[in-house]
């Protein structure tokens, strides 16, 4: 958590009214019914709600941030599902508690998940280690589910030692999930006609680990291959990181096999950053992005909720559209009427 500065007063929060501090009691207890309700209600839109959870949340900040925070991404059909099944399960036989957050895409007309993951990850949705939770879009830009950050903080709280994070694999999600989590996984495929896909929209340069699935059978030889290519990309590139450069590796969500290998590697990661100061700077920036974030989401909500915005927004629209208005001096009317 980011400390604020001697020269700035630090707010006092109010005392948690009795059943935000009841809810409070029962998370840290582990109550998953209770880290249920909570992360409901931080997703809420109710302004009373909102209240509610910035109160929840402010409270429970001193109990988080000792979480490994895994972001997972790829493309539609790589098998992020069967990987986190896999990688879940691991874990929680490690003895961990695991917390996965898989951002769905939303319904157009109800607005709910529409993926359904826990029934796509079958073994660890039965896992009473572990805690699954669908979170749609909601339309929130680049495919991240507006409320993620918070959600991390809940199940931190709630005593989860390792959150994994699902994107849905496309648009700016990839550099949405990279800013919030300390590693980030990039899964591919072989043979899948390009191997050095993910070069086109510049994940290799995101990834703290490149992992081949389906590493099996007669998949072998071309999840090497394709492991090889990487190896090479990743070579010409300056790492993200002077503490790490990324490894690529092979593995198969459906055996199990590389795995275990591939936990190793975070560990890895967060031992190596650690011993550098790295990995505590990363977490500070991360409150800083989460910042600019939230302001965004609040501007964002004003264009949407004013009234005489949302009454002035179409004719500026048209206006633009039949060219007898400039975008500059469009933005420069919103700018005024938002008080700036």
């Amino acid at each position: 958590m980011t400390r604020i500065p001697s020269h700035i007063p630090a707010p006092v929060p109010a005392p948690p009214p009795a059943d935000i501090a009841s809810l409070i009691c029962g998370l840290r207890a582990g109550e998953r019914a209770a880290l249920a309700r909570a992360i409901t209600l931080v997703e809420s839109k109710r302004p009373d709600h909102q209240r509610s959870a910035h109160q929840l949340v402010q409270s429970l900040l001193p109990h988080t941030g000792t979480a490994r925070r895994v972001g997972i991404t790829g493309a539609p059909g790589v098998g992020k599902s069967t990987t986190i099944d896999a990688l879940g399960s691991h874990l929680t036989g490690l003895g961990h508690q695991v917390a996965v957050l898989a951002v769905d895409p939303s319904s157009a007309r109800t607005g709910g998940s529409i993926l359904a993951d826990k029934t796509r990850m079958a073994q660890l949705a039965a896992d009473a280690r572990a805690f699954i939770r669908p979170s749609p879009t909601a339309g929130t830009l680049g495919g991240v589910a507006a409320k993620t950050r918070e959600t991390m903080l809940l199940c931190e709280a709630a005593g989860y030692d390792v959150i994994l994070v699902e994107t849905v694999g496309t648009g700016q999600s990839e550099t949405a999930v990279a800013d919030m989590t300390d590693f980030f996984l990039a899964l591919m495929l072989p043979g899948a006609g390009d191997e050095l896909q993910g070069l086109k929209k510049g994940l290799v340069e995101l990834a703290d680990m490149i992992a081949i699935n389906k590493a099996d059978g007669d998949n072998l030889a071309r999840a090497k291959a394709a492991a090889a290519a990487y190896r090479a990309a990743l070579h010409i590139l300056t790492p993200r990181l002077a503490e790490w450069n990324p490894p690529v590796i092979t593995y198969s969500a459906v055996t199990g096999a590389g795995v275990a290998q591939l936990w190793e590697h975070v560990l890895d990661h967060h031992r190596r950053l650690s011993a550098t100061g790295a990995f505590a700077a990363r977490r500070r920036e991360q409150q800083v992005k989460w910042m600019w974030a939230l302001l965004e989401e609040r501007l964002r909500s004003r264009l949407a909720t004013d009234p005489k915005l949302k009454a002035r927004l179409p004719q500026l629209e048209r206006a633009v559209a039949e060219g007898t208005l400039s975008p500059t001096l469009a933005v420069e009317d919103i700018v005024a009427a938002l008080g700036f």
